[in-house]
Parts: C-alpha cells; structure tokens; sequence
C-alpha cells in the first residue's frame, strides 16, 4: 500500500521545508485578527460583535491586496529557475510601486466603507463601536502591502523563513501593543476596541521595514538585487505582475467576500450569532492560512519546474502537497469535532455565543478538506500561470451558488447561522472539485 507513496517522498520533504516557514507567516496574518478577537472578547459580545465586522470587510480588501502581490512569486520563480537573477530584483522594485499604490488605494476604500456601515443593516450599537477600529486597521493595509511585496519576492526564490521570523515578531509586538492600548496597561489609555487596531497597524508598519531590511541587507539576496533601484515604472513588467497577480486577487475576493457577506447575513440575525460567527470563522480562517501556506509553497515549487520545463517534476510536487494539506485538514477537522466547546470558551463565555459557536465549528470541521484542497488546487495553477479559469470557478462556487444559497437556508428554511454555514461547506467543495479538475487537465497538456 505505502509503496505507491515512495516516488513522491522527496518532494513530501522538500515542500514541507518550503512551506512551514510560509505556514508560519500566514498564519500571522490571521493570528493578529485572532489576538485581536480573544483579547476585545473579554470586553463583552458588542465589542467582539464589532470586532468581527470589522475584521470580516477588512479581510476583504487584505487578500485582496495578497492576492495582487501574489502575482510576483511565480514570475520570479520561473525567471529563477530560468537563471535570470537581474529580472527577478526587477520584479521586486516594480512590486513595490503596485504594493504601495494598491495599499493606499485599498485603505480609501476600506474608510470610505466605514463611514457608511450603518447600510450592511447592523446592530446600531455594532456599528458604531466598528466604525474607528475599521478605520485604523483599515490603514495598516498600506505597510502590509510592502512586507507582502519583500515576502513574496524572498517565498518566489524559495526563501521562506525570513518572513516567517518578522511575521512572529510582528504577531508578538501585536500582542504586547493589544495589552498597553486595549486595558491601558502600564498607564497606557484604555482605548478598548480602537486600541486592538492600534496595536495591529504599530505591528505592521514593524513588519514592512522588517522585511525590507531583510531583503536589503542579507547576503543571499546581493545577486539578484545588483541593479536594484526605484526607478520609474517599466510598465512591461507591472503588466506581467497585474496580469497573474489580478486574476488571484479576484480569486481572494470572491472567497473571502462571500464568508464575509455570510457575516453581514449573519449579523441580521443578532449580535449573539455575530460573535459567534467570528469565533468560528476565525478559527477556520486560522486553519485556511496553514493550509493556504501550503498553497503558496505549491505555487512556488509548480513555478520554478514550470520555468525548467520539468513537467514530471510538476505533477509529483503537486500531487504530494495535496497529500499534505489533507493530512493536515484531517488533523485541524478532529480538534474542531473533539474541542467545538473548548475553542469558543477561550474568546468569551458567555453560554448563548458558546453554544451557537460550537454548532459553527461542527460544520467548519466538515469542510476543512475541501478547503485545503481548493486552496492548493488554486495554487498550483498559479505557478503554471493559469488563473483566468480559476477566477471563474471561484466566482461560480463562492457567489453563484454559496451566497445566495446560504440566503436560503438561512432565511427561507430558517435554519439561521448554522445555514449559512452549510452552503459554505458546499460552495468550498465545489470549488475544490473543479480546481482538480482543471489541474488533471493542464497537467495531461502539459505531458502532450
């Protein structure tokens, strides 16, 4: 039985090696908004209610901006593995004119939006206290942006381990900064919620210069930074980047759009099933960056065959971080089955957002590997170059069917949250289907 696994054993090793420092550092980004859920929870359901709006419009604009700077990991992959080390430092000082441009365009329409949150049909009490914590956290997009721009050039070379060390810094200076401003420890203000958000855009701004200075001043990356400079934009290579890095940001959107639009439903319901919605959902977004971690490690090993044109290569790296991601999903929907209790009474305890969270955990449990596989799946294209098609699944599995069928369930059968859930889980199914599918396909063109 195991035999049939040995000729993808080289490459289990090597993607693990590449992928858990990646692991690592998205799971910082969500570890800032999990911080930011248990310590605001201890202020009571209207604070952890307001948190989870903000963060749910805020995620979508965050892997948004991921998604636009994820267009630079398989083009310097694949110049990489082409020896073309100039071009790739090329695409790192394009990167940062978009990072930075997207990065405060992102920010206006992240305060332009929390101006008018009283038009999502939210608690009045939610809103109000959502509106400043938007706003802050709203303006941390744009140092994100930058560290996103020096991590994805450093994860397209396959170095991985520089992030994952500024994204823990940065997670750990969250949470010391979450301490003084949200209890005014020390005689700091007791900003409350608004100091949650304080904490992460001071984190941040740490992070951007971080992984500059990294990039900058390591040995490892002197030769493909020889020309590197800020110079006027060369539009050829911005194209390239908007041209793989757009279709992903789509990507990001219309997945994290519809589970944020299953919030804005959720808070129809009340400000009880808010919170709870933001306890389960955070804990599968925790999940989702582990194995989204795997994901991009699959992009940058799919990437750098790719540009060698090794297509065996290709299919047995491929095939071997799905195996990954599954044994890891299987693992994280156990401690959601077994721990469904135990997990929301670390954020709250109050026994009514306890108990509709532990319903929410049950079906998150469900889909993790559907999840895993999607996001892989998603991947894996991406280091190919193929995200047009991707797009438009994502769209199909996410808007056509998962937001309008969670409406349903939860309104028309008055199966409530827990409804809404539901047609997540299928939507996420469905897109991890026809993601394999696509793969299977390019694959067997590219052996052609």
């Amino acid at each position: 039985m195991f035999a049939r696994f040995e000729k993808y054993r080289p490459f289990y090793k090597s993607n693990f090696l590449l992928a858990y420092p990646v692991v690592v550092s998205q799971l910082g980004h969500m570890f800032t908004m999990v911080a930011d859920s248990v310590m605001v929870g201890q202020l009571g359901a209207i604070p952890l209610a307001a948190c989870a709006l903000g963060n749910s419009i805020l995620g979508i604009f965050m892997v948004s901006g991921i998604g636009i700077s994820q267009g630079i990991t398989p083009l310097v992959a694949q110049e990489n593995g082409k020896k073309n080390k100039s071009i790739c430092g090329d695409y790192l000082e394009q990167g940062f004119i978009i990072s930075l441009f997207s990065g405060i365009v992102l920010f206006a329409l992240v305060a332009l939006i929390a101006q008018r949150l009283n038009w999502l049909g939210q608690p009045t009490e939610v809103a109000v206290a959502a509106k400043n914590f938007l706003l802050i956290i709203g303006a941390s997009l744009v140092p994100l942006m930058i560290f996103q721009n020096f991590r994805q050039f450093a994860e397209g070379l396959g170095y991985t381990k520089q992030a994952m060390w500024v994204s823990v810094m940065g997670n750990l200076l969250n949470i010391f900064f979450n301490f003084l401003l949200i209890y005014g420890w020390f005689g700091f203000p007791a900003y409350g919620l608004f100091g949650a958000g304080l904490g992460t855009f001071i984190s941040r701004v740490f992070m951007a210069i971080g992984m500059a200075w990294f990039v900058n001043k390591s040995s490892i990356f002197k030769p493909y930074l020889a020309q590197f400079k800020i110079r006027k934009p060369d539009f050829d290579k911005m194209k390239k980047i908007i041209k793989l890095g757009f279709p992903i940001s789509l990507q990001y959107f219309f997945e994290v759009g519809a589970f944020s639009g299953a919030a804005i439903m959720v808070g129809w319901i009340g400000a009880k099933e808010l919170a709870a919605h933001q306890i389960a959902i955070n804990l599968a977004a925790l999940t989702y960056m582990g194995a989204s971690g795997v994901g991009v490690a699959a992009t940058v090993k799919a990437a750098h065959a790719y540009g060698r044109r090794d297509f065996r290569e290709i299919k047995l790296s491929a095939i071997s971080s799905y195996h990954l991601v599954i044994f890891y999903m299987c693992v994280t929907a156990f401690i959601f089955l077994t721990c469904n209790k135990l997990l929301p009474w670390l954020y709250i305890q109050n026994q009514d957002v306890i108990l509709i969270a532990s319903q929410l955990l049950i079906m998150a449990a469900f889909f993790q590997i559907s999840d895993g596989v999607q996001v892989v799946g998603a991947g894996i294209l991406r280091g190919l170059s193929d995200v047009k098609i991707p797009t438009l699944i994502t769209l199909i599995a996410y808007w056509g069917l998962g937001l309008p069928f969670g409406y349903v369930l939860g309104f028309t059968f008055n199966l409530g949250a827990l409804g809404i859930w539901i047609s997540l889980s299928i939507s996420l199914t469905l897109a991890a289907l026809m993601l394999y599918i696509r793969f299977n396909k390019i694959v067997a063109k590219l052996a052609t």
